[in-house]
C-alpha cells in the first residue's frame, strides 16, 4: 500500500474502519432474533424474481412455491394456535411438509427462499430463515432441546445452504428437523453438494435426501434450472483498482473500511464464523489491498462465510491486486468445495460491480 495515498488521504478525511480491529461477540439472543432473510433479501418476492424465458423450470418454481406458502395458512400444523373452542380442528396437511430447492448456484435459490418465507402468512416470530451454519451455531448456543422448544412453535423453518459436506452437523441438524417435523413445522431448504460428487450439470437432490435419512419423505425436491443470474446479460468482472485509488475511496466514504486482504484472511482465523455477521456491523462498503490467492482451503473456507455475509448485507467490495476469479486455485476449483468458491466468487463479483460508483463520488 502507498504511504503516500494513505498521508493525502489522512490530511483531508477521516481514517476508515478496519475489520481486522474487530472481534464481535454475539449473544445467544441476537442469533434468535436475526433469523430473518438477510439485509439484501428484505424486499424480494416471487413476482421481483425475473426467470430465465429459456428456463421454464424457473417459472414453475414460483408456482410451486406460492401454493406452498398458501397452503400454510391457519393454524400451526400440529393444531396448535387459537381458535374457539366449538370449531373444528383443522385437517392436517396432506403431501410433504418440505421442500428442496434444487440448483446450480446463482440461480435464485435464495431468492425463492426468502420469498417463501415472505410469502407465508404468520408473524415474522413463527418464521425462522437462516443458513445451514447459523442454524448449527443456534443449536450450539442454545442447546439441542431448547432449540427444538424455540422453532417448534414456528409455522415455517428456512434452511439456506444446507453443509452436505460436514456429516457430524449433518446429523444433528437432522435430528433437529426431525424433531420440528413431529412438531408440526414446515420446512423449506437449499444446500451444497458432497464432496467429490460435483460433476457437471450434476445437482444435490439425491446427495440430500440419502443424507437426510429418515426426513427425506417429508421433502419434494423442486428443481431449478439456469445459469448464474448475476451474470446474465452482465459486463464481464470490473478489473481491480490500484491501491491508492482504493485507499482514497476508503477515506472518503464515511462508514467504509480498509484492510491489506492478508492479514484480514489471518483475522479471519481468530474470529468464529458466527460472527462474520457482526463483524460487518455498520459497514457502508469494504476495500481492500493487496488481493492475493488464498493460501489454503482453511483460509478459503472462511473467506466463502466472509463473502456471503458480505453479499446478504449488500456491502460492495472495492479492491487491488488480483480480480476475485483468480482466488481459488485450480485445485479447489476442480476439488470437493468446489461449488462453495465458484457462489464466493460469483458473490464478490456482483459486489465488485456495485463498488465501482463509489470510486466516481
Amino acid at each position: 500500500m502507498s504511504t503516500r495515498a494513505i498521508t493525502e488521504a489522512a490530511s483531508t478525511e477521516a481514517a476508515p474502519l478496519s475489520l481486522c480491529s474487530r472481534e464481535p461477540h454475539v449473544p445467544a439472543e441476537r442469533l434468535v432474533a436475526e433469523m430473518v432473510p438477510p439485509p439484501r433479501f428484505d424486499a424480494v418476492r416471487f413476482d421481483t424474481y425475473i426467470p430465465d424465458p429459456d428456463q421454464p423450470s424457473q417459472i414453475e418454481a414460483v408456482k410451486v412455491l406460492s401454493g406452498f406458502a398458501e397452503g400454510l395458512g391457519g393454524a400451526h400444523a400440529s393444531g396448535s394456535g387459537k381458535r374457539r373452542w366449538f370449531a373444528r380442528k383443522p385437517a392436517a396437511p396432506t403431501g410433504p411438509r418440505g421442500i428442496y430447492l434444487d440448483g446450480g448456484y446463482g440461480v435464485g435459490k435464495t431468492h425463492l427462499l426468502a420469498s417463501l418465507w415472505h410469502a407465508t402468512p404468520a408473524e415474522p416470530s413463527l418464521k425462522a430463515f437462516g443458513t445451514f451454519v447459523e442454524l448449527t451455531n443456534l443449536v450450539g448456543a442454545l442447546g439441542f432441546q431448547q432449540t427444538v422448544r424455540t422453532l417448534s412453535g414456528h409455522r415455517l423453518l428456512c434452511i439456506d445452504e444446507f453443509e452436505l459436506d460436514d456429516p457430524g452437523d449433518t446429523v444433528l441438524v437432522s435430528s433437529l428437523l426431525g424433531k420440528l417435523v413431529e412438531a408440526g413445522v414446515a420446512l423449506a431448504a437449499t444446500s451444497n453438494t458432497l464432496p467429490g460428487k460435483l460433476g457437471e450439470g450434476r445437482f444435490a437432490a439425491a446427495d440430500f435426501l440419502r443424507e437426510i435419512q429418515g426426513l427425506s419423505a417429508h421433502f419434494r425436491p423442486l428443481r431449478i434450472d439456469g445459469q448464474d443470474y448475476r451474470h446474465r446479460g452482465l459486463p464481464e468482472a470490473p478489473a481491480p483498482f490500484g491501491d491508492e485509488t482504493v485507499v482514497r475511496t476508503a477515506y472518503a466514504t464515511p462508514g467504509a473500511s480498509l484492510d491489506d486482504f492478508p492479514h484480514l484472511l489471518d483475522h479471519l482465523a481468530r474470529v468464529h464464523p458466527s460472527r462474520y455477521g457482526a463483524l460487518t456491523d455498520d459497514l457502508s462498503a469494504v476495500c481492500l489491498t493487496d488481493v492475493r490467492p488464498v493460501p489454503d482451503q482453511s483460509t478459503a473456507l472462511r473467506l466463502v462465510v466472509l463473502a456471503d455475509r458480505l453479499y446478504d448485507r449488500e456491502i460492495p467490495v472495492l479492491a487491488s491486486g488480483l480480480p476475485f476469479d483468480r482466488l481459488f486455485s485450480d485445485e479447489m476449483l476442480n476439488g470437493g468445495y468446489k461449488k462453495k468458491y465458484f457462489r464466493a466468487i460469483s458473490r464478490l463479483t456482483a459486489l465488485a460491480r456495485d463498488a465501482k460508483g463509489l470510486v466516481a463520488q
